[in-house]
């Protein structure tokens, strides 16, 4: 397949928000243009919405989608893949590429759904992606080639960064990264509520919470540190972040990280098994 030509028109079969960020992306990095670009959404609000974010021509007609571009995003619930993939199945052709970020279908799902040959590409980003630091997960089945899979990976670029993880792994992925933000947004606000207890104003004190955690992280991606040792450059002996640290580790606050990552696991496990 000539990649060249078939990013003439990229489609996506719903427009939430991680559709709306991952247009936004291909956009942005300049793999596609506004006018190569075909959404899909049952409401005009949704419709709009897109076409004022991302400036790219939309319709209500999933098939219409499948009909005119060379890769389809199914960008749609979990609860909604089923109904949708048996309305475009019987059109889509042997030489386009589905790049699938239903929540919880994997790609033997999505396999027996279209109940043929397909290529396959299965995302699993995160919701940072909205503001163009994103990590997304890429697995493809056998039907996609290595380039297809270079190619997917690539449409990441511009909403964040991609990692290929075996798809066995993909809920892991979901306890780590997919529902991660959460836990980080706890961490931030209770960081912010610590401030204000000390007189800091909260506006100012979200800035200084989040603005720590986001230079935290790009120290440990930037640095090639193991976050371990990043630590002990702030814990002077005797020190403040010391005692802070003692007082984490007596209740339980590595444990609890642990634990809580290790029940998101199992949650996801459970539903893709239903």
């Amino acid at each position: 397949m000539n990649r060249e030509e078939e990013a003439l028109k990229i489609g996506f079969i719903g427009c939430g928000n991680m559709a709306n960020a991952i247009m936004g992306g291909i956009i942005r990095s300049g793999l596609a243009t506004p006018e190569e670009i075909l959404g899909a959404d049952p409401t005009e609000a949704g419709r709009e919405r897109t076409r004022k974010e991302n400036g790219i021509r939309t319709t209500e007609d999933n098939r219409e989608v499948v009909d005119q571009c060379g890769t389809v995003f199914l960008s749609i619930k979990p609860q909604y893949c089923a109904d949708v993939i048996k309305e475009i199945r019987d059109q889509v052709r042997d030489d386009q590429l589905i790049i699938s970020i239903c929540a919880g279908r994997s790609i033997p799902w999505l396999e027996r759904a279209f109940g043929k040959r397909v290529k396959l590409v299965r995302f699993m980003p995160n919701t940072p992606a909205l503001v163009g630091e994103g990590i997304t997960a890429v697995c493809r089945n056998h039907a996609a080639s290595e380039e297809e899979m270079r190619y997917a990976m690539d449409l990441c670029s511009g909403f964040g960064r991609a990692e290929a993880v075996p798809e066995h792994l993909f809920d892991t992925v979901t306890a780590v990264s997919g529902s991660g933000p959460a836990y980080v947004f706890m961490f931030i606000e209770a960081m912010a509520d610590a401030a204000v207890q000390g007189g800091m104003p909260r506006s100012q004190a979200y800035k200084f919470a989040a603005q720590t955690v986001l230079g935290s992280a790009r120290m440990v991606l930037e640095t090639g540190k193991h976050p371990g040792e990043l630590k002990d450059m702030v814990t002077s002996p005797a020190g403040t972040t010391i005692e802070a640290v003692r007082v984490l580790e007596e209740r339980g606050f590595r444990s609890a990280v642990f634990e809580c990552v290790a029940a998101c696991r199992e949650k996801s496990e459970d539903m893709g098994r239903n």
